[in-house]
């Protein structure tokens, strides 16, 4: 009968065991996947990173660029009031001498 007793027992404890081992199990399983998806994002979290860097890059030359073009037209509508000044004064010249 103690016998019996015993043998119900560790029944009960092979039983518990092996629960806990199953347990274990799909834990480990739930944490792999987890861990794949983590690294998953990771991976793009850094490929967005190198677009956002790179985008970066591309807007600094714009505005490099649209500094350049800025420059250029400033100079370009320096020289035509300065053609627009010289024309006024032949003009003038012309009126006078008539």
């Amino acid at each position: 009968m103690v016998l019996a007793g015993a043998e119900v027992k560790v029944s009960r404890l092979e039983s518990i065991v092996e629960q806990i081992g199953e347990a274990v199990l799909a834990t480990t399983e739930t944490i792999e996947r987890l861990a794949d998806r983590v690294d998953t994002l990771s991976l793009h979290a850094d490929e967005q990173s190198k677009q956002l860097q790179q985008q970066g890059y591309q807007i600094i030359a714009l505005c490099d660029a649209v500094q350049t073009l800025a420059d250029t037209q400033d100079e370009s509508l320096q020289k035509l009031t300065h053609l627009t000044n010289t024309l006024d004064r032949l003009t003038t010249l012309l009126e006078s001498d008539d």
